[in-house]
């Protein structure tokens, strides 16, 4: 029999994991209400504390796997800097974008989302439009429309963050927007997009849509600044200038055009770009997903298993709405994957 010294490195370890996902959790459950969203007292000093200002414009990421969403703020300069990172009760579908009306698809690629996108009366306590399929997605003939990120615990193509947490992020993106900034950039990915997660997927179909992904993403990881995003040639292309403008027609082929990124950037993502492509080419076996709806942060699958789905449901929905599929959430579809979780290239 092992000995209780040999064996309290890991009950240490597991439950110093339980306090910090119950820590995050409690966070967002604050008491519900009501009330249409206000940035809170601690929120502000919240941003106080890292120099920024509710003033100042905005930039969200969501990853998928992860069931992770990142609210950043700029600066004088335009850089930005993460503010928070909150925890997603689900999304469904899996990972890859969104093509058709129905699929159950939460999409991928960059959105921009204007005030007139942000609805305080949704279904949901209130949300923000994501505005697919954008002017890419619409060219290739995807199909579907208002996919939000909003509140409660249930998804059918959204991002459902609880009633607390996007209330949170909608405060917070309302008053950037109030102040001057016109849309605030979306930046949607299956996971987190480094070399080992992609090299992970190598076999799935996705792969070339989501290295384009890539691309803009370490546009902004190693630059912090809101990337340029335009589309020719059937995909996304990033800090592009064009002679005439940026491209009309999405698939047709890209016009002349110079970079609008410094030399040093165009360099790290270069580097970036090889250290992928030497990952994709090793011989390792892909990551096996056993898919069966989305995803939900570990923090609420841990409540959801505790306390049921009507319990979870109460605590995170002023009207209560049910989780969905809570089966398929408990099944923890990515268990038997070790994608890096957590980083934020902050």
């Amino acid at each position: 029999m092992r000995s209780f010294h040999s064996l309290l490195p890991k009950f240490l370890a597991v439950s110093l994991i339980a306090i910090m996902l119950s820590g995050c959790v409690a966070m967002e459950l604050a008491e519900l209400s009501s009330e249409p969203p206000k940035l809170s007292a601690a929120v502000v000093a919240a941003m106080a504390k890292k120099g920024m200002r509710p003033e100042d414009p905005v930039l969200v990421r969501i990853f998928k796997q992860e069931s992770e969403l990142e609210v950043w703020k700029a600066d004088a300069s335009g850089r930005y800097k993460l503010f928070k990172t909150y925890p997603m009760c689900r999304w469904s579908g899996k990972l890859g974008p969104k093509t058709k009306d129905g699929d159950r698809q939460a999409p991928e690629g960059f959105y921009h989302v204007s005030a007139g996108m942000l609805n305080p009366q949704s279904q949901y306590y209130v949300s923000f439009n994501l505005g697919y399929p954008n002017r890419l997605e619409a060219a290739l003939g995807y199909t579907g429309e208002a996919l939000m990120v909003h509140g409660a615990c249930s998804s059918s193509g959204c991002y459902a963050m609880t009633d607390q947490g996007v209330g949170e992020i909608y405060a917070i993106a309302q008053k950037a927007l109030q102040s001057g900034q016109d849309r605030f950039q979306v930046q949607a990915y299956p996971f987190r997009m480094t070399a080992e997660n992609l090299a992970k997927h190598r076999g799935d179909p996705n792969m070339p849509f989501w290295l384009t992904l890539k691309e803009g993403h370490d546009h902004f990881a190693f630059s912090k600044r809101q990337p340029k995003v335009a589309a020719c040639e059937r995909r996304y292309v990033f800090n592009r200038e064009f002679e005439g403008g940026d491209p009309r027609n999405p698939l047709a082929a890209c016009p002349v055009s110079s970079s609008g990124a410094s030399a040093d950037l165009l360099s790290m993502v270069a580097t970036e770009r090889g250290k992928v492509e030497a990952a994709l080419a090793a011989e390792k076996s892909s990551a096996a997903l056993a898919y069966v709806d989305g995803g939900m942060h570990p923090s609420f699958r841990a409540l959801l298993k505790k306390q049921g789905a009507s319990k979870l449901a109460e605590d995170i929905s002023i009207i209560k709405y049910p989780v969905s599929r809570p089966e398929a959430a408990l099944a923890d579809p990515y268990s038997g994957t070790s994608a890096v979780s957590g980083a934020s290239d902050d």
